[in-house]
């Protein structure tokens, strides 16, 4: 199972419209385009509502994975979405037939991969659509950091500008299992009527050394892990860990 199944900020059209205030682009889309520069096709798994893709469309074969219509409606109406195939899919089994030079997932959507079954069909998946000579990358948040810990409501509370409905009152609430490494956490939208809209999520924390195993048994090879996306080398204690690689 992944973190978006039943999560209505992917499926509620306004809390679609706060993920995209939200997530605009940052320092892993302008990687990541950088990367599709030199790449004659890109696919782009939990591609949301195709901030990345739209943006570098430009006639190439470009497609955007993600199981959540409510943000694929917004990817079509993108300036340039129509250059993009958007597909409704899931990355733990779905096979387009096609491979491509460039396999992305940015966002921390692979954090959305809860089990290492899932993790590892994941991996599958993305080995099945690499060009020989193609490349993949994903980020996954480093659990050393403890990031979560700053997802309280006292510490994430915020103010959201809205094209609609002004400055909105946001925050965030977790859960945190030591466990399994699962954050559940509610993101919260407070409007001005006093109306608040809310979802829950789950993602999975894992380390370096478990993402490297489950890479391996996929057949792929990380050529550079990444430790944020300015390019810096992994270190134990980086941010992210961002492995950069192709098939074996």
């Amino acid at each position: 199972m992944t973190g978006q199944e039943d999560d209505r900020l992917y499926s509620d059209p306004r809390l679609v419209d706060f993920y995209d205030l939200e997530n605009g682009w940052g320092p892993d889309t302008r990687y990541c385009a950088e990367l599709a520069r030199t790449a004659g096709s890109v696919l782009d798994f939990g591609c949301g509502t195709g901030l990345f893709l739209a943006g570098i469309a430009d006639g190439r074969p470009m497609v955007g994975v993600d199981p959540a219509d409510a943000m694929l409606d917004v990817a079509l109406r993108r300036d340039k979405g129509d250059r993009v195939r958007w597909v409704n899919g899931d990355i733990r089994n779905i096979r387009l037939g096609e491979r491509f030079d460039l396999v992305s997932m940015t966002g921390h959507a692979f954090q959305c991969l809860l089990t290492d079954a899932d993790v590892a069909a994941a991996l599958d998946t993305i080995a099945a659509h690499l060009t020989p000579s193609g490349q993949f990358i994903f980020d996954s948040r480093n659990p050393v950091r403890r990031e979560w810990e700053g997802w309280t409501p006292e510490a994430s509370r915020r103010i959201v500008a809205h094209p609609v409905y002004g400055d909105v009152e946001s925050w965030n609430d977790i859960t945190f299992d030591e466990d399994t490494g699962i954050v559940c956490y509610e993101t919260a939208y407070r409007l001005p009527s006093g109306e608040t809209l809310s979802s829950h999520s789950s993602i999975r924390f894992i380390d370096q050394a478990q993402i490297a195993g489950l890479i391996a048994r996929a057949g792929l090879v990380v050529d550079i892990w990444l430790g944020d996306w300015s390019g810096a080398p992994f270190e134990p204690q980086s941010k992210e860990i961002i492995p950069l690689g192709r098939l074996a």
